[in-house]
């Protein structure tokens, strides 16, 4: 790898390349289990598993997926929230060299049906709560082998057994038709051997089809092979010098079924022998009495969460001081909320950046040396990076002028599943087109203006709704803000606003217009503001502006045809 101006804020024990080991991360995690067999591998709700016992209980489920005829390339979709039986799914399935699909709980029957025609799955690992949704999308699937667990199989006493009356009381569904096709999780663990059969996995195999949010369009398949997974669990090791090997307590709260979270709060506390402390879904209050009470060491979040905790009105009664560094990425980080959170806890941010198609973490900040705030860091060992212009020529452009992010190394994707134009226009020459406009500092530190799709063009100036929502969150009455382009028939674009106010505060449209008009260029500014109770967010607190976009196109629409 040539020299690179970024190398020079480099921590002195962060190496400039890696190797990739020559075998696939469930191997790791075998080693593990002898290594650290007595450390907790998960705690749930109170409920531990240890190192030794996880891995025993993955090397039966994967025998009794074999039983089911799930052998290397099957397709295997996994449906579940946060809890073991995600963890045991996914790493019996690498085992065994199937394929997983990861499937969001949220989805609604065409997401899904789109999803599993588009992988092939075959076999489907869910939750008792979804499984009238699956049971209309299953025929019009590939999928012959349905395996249902429930929140209750891995709950201590005595919630394993007042589980039940609470689903009944919230009308959860839990009376699954089990048969020769329709299996119980549990089952599988019980009646199969521990024995591992050998691996048959080649780094260069297909691990996973992690579909992407669909934020832009419709969901595509990534192709991520067990190199690249394995690869950016091995970057994200050497980058974190000061991880301790055993001994770390990650809050894993960010949904596994979401690439970032499948190796931030997944695959890493399983490389490192680390234990997860795991949430299946977010309610603050719930999730602050978790933070308390189970004492986490690293906590891997987006800025929702940093946001809502933040403004919790007794956030002081709760004893956050166990964690030592916290990692963001997914969606900007607003630097006054990043700023608040440092200050009520005593750790250290660390933004970086990644996307579904590089497994995903391309950019992070030092954990010593210079940190920038605002800023997604630098590129992590054996990745190179460098921004180029919008235009057809698509030279590198110098620092501090805006252009496209493109990005290579060992954890950039295959390619898209059954999409070859898509994966010829995504990657050229071995570099990921990110579809992100960046600059660069002299130092090489990456700053995300915005995606190149969100770029807003007014009166033929180029607007970045980042900074405009920069802008927003320092006013001491915003909870949340976005904002977008919306039609006008003189300037081409104009920007429009849509900002949720802090709990109990009266705020106007015209108090927030003249807010922005003292801090930014007069083409920049709001020209209409929507104030909103909510934002329409993904799982991992992407807003999605498609969303407030089709709901613009649809009010005008109407309004004209009202005209």
């Amino acid at each position: 790898m040539e020299e690179h101006v970024w190398f020079a804020s480099y921590d002195e024990k962060v190496p400039r390349t890696i190797e990739i080991p020559d075998r696939p991360l469930p191997f790791f995690l075998e080693s593990n289990a002898g290594r650290y067999s007595a450390n907790l591998a998960t705690e749930f709700f109170g409920a531990g598993i240890t190192y030794a016992e996880l891995w025993r209980q993955i090397i039966s489920f994967s025998n009794g997926l074999r039983r089911l005829g799930v052998e290397k390339g099957t397709r295997v979709a996994i449906m579940l929230p946060n809890c073991p039986q995600t963890v045991i799914a996914f790493h019996a399935a690498l085992w065994l060299g199937s394929v997983v699909v990861t499937t969001n709980p949220m989805y609604v029957e065409r997401e899904m049906e789109h999803q599993w025609k588009d992988s092939e799955a075959e076999i489907l690992v869910i939750l008792d709560h979804l499984y009238p949704r699956a049971q209309k999308v299953i025929p019009l699937t590939r999928i012959r082998g349905v395996i249902v667990t429930s929140i209750k199989d891995y709950l201590p006493f005595p919630l394993k057994y007042l589980y039940p009356i609470k689903a009944w009381k919230q009308k959860l569904f839990t009376a699954v038709p089990y048969s020769e096709s329709t299996l119980r999780f549990t089952d599988l663990v019980r009646e199969h051997s521990p024995q591992a059969s050998p691996c048959p996995v080649r780094l260069d195999d297909l691990a996973l089809l992690q579909y992407t949010g669909g934020t832009t369009g419709l969901a595509k398949g990534v192709m991520l092979s067990h190199a690249n997974i394995l690869a950016n669990v091995v970057q994200l090791a050497a980058w974190f010098t000061e991880l301790r090997y055993g001994r770390e307590r990650f809050l894993s709260i960010l949904p596994f079924f979401h690439v970032f979270g499948m190796t931030v709060c997944m695959n890493l506390p399983l490389y490192s022998g680390s234990a997860m402390i795991l949430v299946p879904r977010f309610e603050l209050e719930q999730f602050l009495k978790v933070l308390h009470k189970s004492k986490p060491t690293l906590f891997p979040g987006v800025p929702t969460l940093f946001i809502a905790i933040v403004n919790h009105p007794r956030i002081q009664s709760f004893d956050l001081s166990s964690i030592r560094y916290c990692i963001t990425g997914s969606a900007p980080m607003p630097v006054e909320v990043l700023r608040k959170f440092e200050e009520l806890t005593g750790s250290i941010i660390i933004e970086g950046f990644g996307l579904t198609e590089s497994s995903p973490v391309t950019h992070a900040n030092p954990l010593k040396g210079q940190r920038k705030i605002g800023s997604i860091g630098i590129p992590l060992p054996s990745t190179e990076a460098k921004v180029v212009s919008l235009d057809l020529e698509g030279g590198e452009m110098p620092p501090g002028e805006h252009g496209e992010l493109i990005v290579k190394g060992p954890q950039v994707m295959k390619g898209y599943w059954n999409m070859e134009h898509e994966t010829a226009a995504a990657i050229r020459d071995g570099w990921l087109y990110t579809g992100d406009i960046a600059t660069v500092d002299e130092a090489g530190y990456a700053f995300i203006v915005d995606r190149k799709k969100d770029m807003i063009i007014a009166g033929g100036y180029n607007v970045y709704p980042r900074e405009i929502e920069e802008v927003l969150y320092e006013h001491p009455k915003v909870l949340d803000a976005v904002s977008i382009g919306v039609p006008d028939p003189y300037r081409g674009e104009t920007v429009k606003a849509f900002v949720v106010p802090k709990p109990g505060e009266s705020l106007t449209e015209r108090e927030l217009i003249e807010f922005c008009r003292s801090r930014l260029a007069a083409y920049k500014v709001p020209r209409i503001v929507e104030l909103r109770e909510s934002l329409p967010k993904t799982t991992v607190g992407k807003v999605l502006r498609k969303e407030l976009r089709r709901e613009e196109q649809e009010r005008q629409a109407a309004s004209e045809t009202k005209a």
